[in-house]
């Protein structure tokens, strides 16, 4: 199973001068210890149930350039892109830039969005969930024939793009993956089945949750002709506490790990958060030596970076 971080929190001690430094040295850490994904999230305001909507947040594809220059490794992308905040042939041409500088590391990650009141405070239009998933299959729509040899026009009930032009083209070949996050089981995971090369779920559902969500994938592939097995499975998950040895972590991922979960994006602790980073390299051989679904199935990292 692969270790991921996934950077929540800005509001670090010397905020704003501090922060910079902080994720700096938060993803060097990441690097350290192998971490093989880094992400942050794609809001304006920050979340009101980690505190305040006035605490600290930054903008998510201008931080991941920052953190672009700060890695050599590390896949980077957004967990996940508010299909509302960016234009989608706007939204192609950041995510090929990241992937072009970052020599091949960006990652389109994609949600319906959700978060109204950062919509409304900034005049960012917020329509209804419904629309918002006709939105989210065209935006991918428009992403894929971006990133492909066909340049001519886009015509959908949304967007109208004259010329789906991008040069140059992203590095990573035939397209920078794909991650589509959420387990809504109509809408979500059938945009999985068709469109995506990895799909991200919630440790809260549980173990038995997951796998059902897992199953509802499953089912999806079987209708659209794809091969669940080369879809890359995700979970995001609050990380070990800096002290002790880790073992309750552990233990919580195997359950994860024996279905078929590919990689676990940990958010670090607030508090400390790159004591909290460092702190993983506890776990992080152990989370290497468990099967998930990609590596048992004898798939390698480069299939699932490419797949849908």
């Amino acid at each position: 199973m692969e270790l991921g971080i996934h950077i929540v929190n800005f509001t670090v001690p010397g905020a704003p001068s501090t922060i910079a430094a902080a994720v700096g040295d938060m993803v060097a850490a990441a690097e350290d210890i192998g971490v093989t994904h880094i992400s942050v999230m794609d809001h304006w305001f920050q979340m009101e149930m980690m505190g305040s909507a006035a605490m600290e947040m930054l903008e998510s594809y201008t931080t991941l350039g920052y953190i672009a220059a700060r890695t050599k490794k590390a896949r980077l992308g957004v967990l996940v892109t508010g299909v509302t905040y960016r234009h989608p042939g706007l939204l192609a041409k950041i995510v090929t830039t990241l992937d072009v500088l970052s020599g091949g590391r960006a990652e389109l990650g994609i949600g319906a969005a959700w978060y109204e009141r950062e919509h409304k405070g900034l005049g960012v239009p917020f329509p209804p969930v419904s629309e918002r998933y006709e939105r989210l299959e065209e935006t991918l729509q428009i992403c894929l024939q971006m990133w492909s040899d066909e340049s001519g026009p886009y015509q959908g009930k949304h967007y109208h793009l004259a010329e789906t032009l991008c040069v140059p083209r992203p590095i990573q070949k035939p397209h920078p993956p794909i991650l589509i996050g959420g387990g809504g089981e109509k809408k979500t995971l059938r945009l999985v089945a068709k469109y995506a090369g990895a799909c991200n779920l919630f440790t809260q559902l549980g173990p038995d949750g997951v796998s059902r969500k897992l199953d509802v994938l499953r089912g999806h592939c079987e209708v659209v002709g794809r091969d669940y097995a080369k879809i890359q499975k995700t979970i995001i998950a609050m990380g070990p506490p800096p002290s002790g040895d880790g073992r309750d972590f552990l233990k919580e991922m195997e359950p994860y790990a024996a279905m078929g979960i590919d990689m676990v994006i940990v958010v670090p602790s607030g508090q400390d958060p790159v004591g909290s980073v460092r702190g993983m390299e506890r776990v992080a051989p152990q989370l290497a030596g468990m099967k998930g679904g990609l590596r048992a199935a004898g798939d390698s990292r480069e299939n699932s970076r490419t797949a849908g």
